[in-house]
């Protein structure tokens, strides 16, 4: 298994005349195998909300999607099973798949719906059982929850009780810094989406969307499809830049495929940027955009940065590999003619989608529906230039309900949110 790594420029040629010039630089990474080769074990949990509002045909669900997957574990692959409500409890210990027999017993035995949603309490327990089988595995969590994290009470300077919200937060983070990944799914419409959103973008994972109690068992495949695939794992992306080359202040890297994050930037000692990718699939292209002012260079082809990816190997149970180093260039001409790479130009408006819609979120929530209803019709109108006819008529469905003053529901809130990250599907 070896590292792909690319790179393009959004326009390669630079007026040589101009004191600063903007550029977006799409880096691509994948991982490619040398030779057939089988997949890595897994070392999955699965964080399972039982609180009350859960009982019933969605609980039915979740247990049928989670005999399903185990169905579909490999020898070899470890399991481990943690149910929130008020409080957390570990139903299955981590473990190496033997006897999913017993597992489906514990499930129906344990799984049952009451209490409260003590998010942060499942999610603590989670990491703490996935840190247990980390060691040459491809490690990720299945957060799946119907409620909001419990809030603490706020009397003038203090703070009474436990913020749910703000735990989950920091728990995402260290999971992220030991190389855990965390996937969340939001489900029915009562779901906080900023928390799930944000759980999942700092812990390197995916957000979905359970509008039905009948999608549990395909977004659980969708996912179990994803974590199977993955052939290299603890990427980070190294990027360094020659003198008169900076980063945009304001959120200067993003990921915009397969899903739209933020991604945060660590600035190292010697002045280059670390930023986390996670778990590389294969032969699937996870697509970072860099937002690049250059300052005056010397006419020619000239060298402005250069970039690698730092991994783990587990399948030859190598830690901390280095791919080649990649130079990145940019052609300083003296009579100008835009070079524009219509790919990037893809990258630049996919970002733009997620963007515009996050705007709008702003706007809705100040009370702004016009400015709200604005904002989601520009996002349409980006989604159809990149041809995600799915996210541009939700998009538009919503702005026209705002600009009838109509209220958007649950449902089509949270949906609003999935289309700016991904491409929704059929």
């Amino acid at each position: 298994m070896k590292v792909q790594l690319l790179w393009s420029l959004s326009d390669r040629n630079v007026d040589v005349a101009q004191v600063s010039s903007q550029r977006q630089l799409a880096i691509s990474v994948s991982a490619l195998a040398d030779q057939v080769e089988g997949r890595l074990p897994l070392n999955l949990c699965l964080i399972l909300d039982k609180s009350g509002s859960m009982h019933g045909k969605p609980m039915q669900t979740v247990i049928q999607a989670v005999e399903q997957l185990l169905d579909r574990l490999q020898p070899g692959d470890r399991i481990s099973i943690v149910a929130f409500s008020g409080a957390a409890e570990v139903i299955v210990p981590n473990q190496v798949i033997q006897d999913p027999i017993t597992i489906k017993s514990l499930l129906k035995n344990k799984l049952n719906a009451s209490g409260g949603t003590a998010i942060a309490a499942g999610l603590e327990l989670g990491i703490t059982e996935l840190m247990q089988g980390a060691k040459g595995a491809v490690s990720q969590a299945f957060l799946l929850t119907d409620g909001h994290g419990e809030s603490s009470l706020r009397l003038w300077k203090w703070e009474i009780g436990n913020d749910d919200n703000k735990r989950c937060l920091e728990l995402a983070q260290k999971a992220a810094k030991i190389n855990l990944t965390i996937n969340t799914l939001g489900f029915g419409n009562n779901w906080n989406s900023d928390l799930l959103e944000k759980i999942a973008d700092a812990g390197g994972g995916s957000l979905a969307y359970i509008e039905q109690p009948e999608q549990v068992v395909e977004q659980f495949s969708r996912l179990f499809g994803r974590i199977s695939s993955i052939g290299l794992t603890n990427a980070y992306l190294l990027l360094s830049f020659v003198p008169n080359i900076r980063l945009a202040e304001l959120k200067p890297i993003a990921q915009v495929s397969p899903d739209t994050i933020e991604l945060p930037v660590q600035i190292e000692t010697d002045g280059g940027f670390t930023v986390r990718l996670g778990d590389l699939m294969q032969d699937v292209e996870r697509v970072v955009l860099v937002n690049l002012y250059l300052g005056q260079l010397p006419a020619g082809e000239q060298v402005i940065g250069q970039m690698q990816i730092r991994y783990d190997n587990p399948a030859l149970k190598q830690e901390c590999l280095l791919s080649p180093a990649v130079t990145i260039s940019a052609n300083l001409v003296k009579t100008y003619q835009p070079a524009l790479n219509l790919q990037v130009q893809q990258s630049i408006l996919t970002l733009a989608k997620y963007r515009q819609t996050q705007l709008a979120e702003f706007k809705l929530n100040q009370g702004d529906r016009l400015g709200a209803a604005t904002m989601l019709q520009t996002a349409a109108k980006t989604a159809l230039q990149i041809g995600d006819t799915n996210a541009a008529a939700i998009l538009q469905t919503s702005a026209t309900r705002l600009q009838a003053g109509e209220e958007l529901s649950p449902a089509e809130l949270k949906k609003t949110r999935i289309v700016s990250k991904t491409t929704l599907q059929n």
